[in-house]
């Protein structure tokens, strides 16, 4: 559901906003920044969009825009930073809440597949590769319990911004997916709270 909901439903948008007086420079980065997300230029449009915002930090449509390009990047943590100033300017725009619940469920997905682990300094790193050739190839891959406990906080977060989002916008038309996912994720988080015949598949 994750990656394929969020490039559906997340759009850029224009800075709709006139009061400042840059605001034609920012909207021309936004639009620069626009053209380079088409072409698959991501680290260009977030440098444009970094610029946006260096001009104008008040204008929630820069950092939502930043946040779906770290978002296309993979840059998941970045993207999470930005969703969540974009919430802070602007707490009724019910699809940042959609896009940091997608990002956190993709950071999850990393560190489930060992892309990513948190370290003992409860920071996010990305495990070297040279490291893992390094180990014995028939080895399972174990994620720690510092992580399974990072993966916890990630997915009660999504639930919680995923349920915000459904607040905030309750003509959703994705609404019972939506609700059906929220079930799932509960149920991925509190798994003895499943009916018997399902904890036994």
């Amino acid at each position: 559901m994750k990656k394929a909901l969020l490039l559906v439903s997340i759009l850029f948008i224009s800075v709709v906003t006139t009061a400042c007086i840059n605001n034609l420079a920012v909207q021309e980065l936004n639009n620069k920044a626009a053209a380079f997300m088409e072409e698959g230029n991501y680290t260009e449009a977030i440098e444009r969009l970094k610029s946006s915002i260096d001009l104008d930090s008040s204008l929630y449509e820069s950092h939502y825009n930043l946040a779906i390009a770290y978002t296309k990047a993979e840059d998941y943590q970045h993207a999470i930073s930005s969703y969540e100033k974009t919430i802070e300017l602007n707490p009724a725009f019910a699809d940042a809440y959609y896009g940091v619940a997608v990002v956190q469920e993709d950071l999850i997905a990393d560190l489930n597949s060992g892309l990513l682990r948190v370290n003992d300094d409860g920071n996010i790193e990305k495990i070297n590769q040279n490291d893992t050739l390094d180990e014995d190839l028939d080895k399972a891959f174990v994620v720690s319990d510092k992580t399974k406990s990072f993966i916890n906080e990630l997915t009660d977060a999504a639930i919680s911004n995923y349920e915000t989002y459904l607040e905030k916008n309750p003509s959703a038309a994705d609404a019972d997916d939506i609700n059906s996912h929220i079930k799932d994720l509960k149920l991925r988080l509190n798994p003895q709270t499943q009916p018997a015949a399902i904890a036994q598949e």
